[in-house]
């Protein structure tokens, strides 16, 4: 069967460009790990559930996730979390707990060196 590029999603793709040339800029190897992760295909790409970020992180910390984060667990501490898709039920309680969900885009934009941030996946 013949690949085709005709299917990929033109922001996930104008997403990876903006981050690999964030980090030539920036001289920040993350945001190359992250356009990396993003470049795979959708069935290889990271999904993330809450009790695996809520198990690895603590108060205060930010994460980002190259792939989805899922609703499945509790978190119970607020913490920031960067991904390109959010689960409607993660989304409800990552801000019950505090947190805050934002785009890859926003955390790029607030903090280009990337510095402190914890990748997961």
């Amino acid at each position: 069967m013949v690949k085709t590029c005709e299917f990929k999603d033109p922001a996930r793709i104008e997403l990876v460009r903006v981050l690999k040339k964030a980090s030539k800029d920036n001289g920040s190897n993350i945001w190359t790990s992250v356009a990396c992760e993003l470049e795979r295909v959708r069935k290889n790409r990271r999904e993330v559930n809450l009790h695996k970020i809520n198990n690895h992180t603590s108060r205060g910390d930010v994460v980002i996730v190259p792939g989805k984060v899922l609703g499945a667990g509790k978190l119970s501490h607020d913490v920031k979390i960067a991904a390109y898709k959010f689960s409607d039920g993660a989304i409800a309680k990552i801000e019950k707990a505090g947190g805050k969900a934002i785009a890859i885009t926003e955390l790029l934009e607030s903090n280009p060196k990337g510095s402190g941030v914890k990748l997961m996946g």
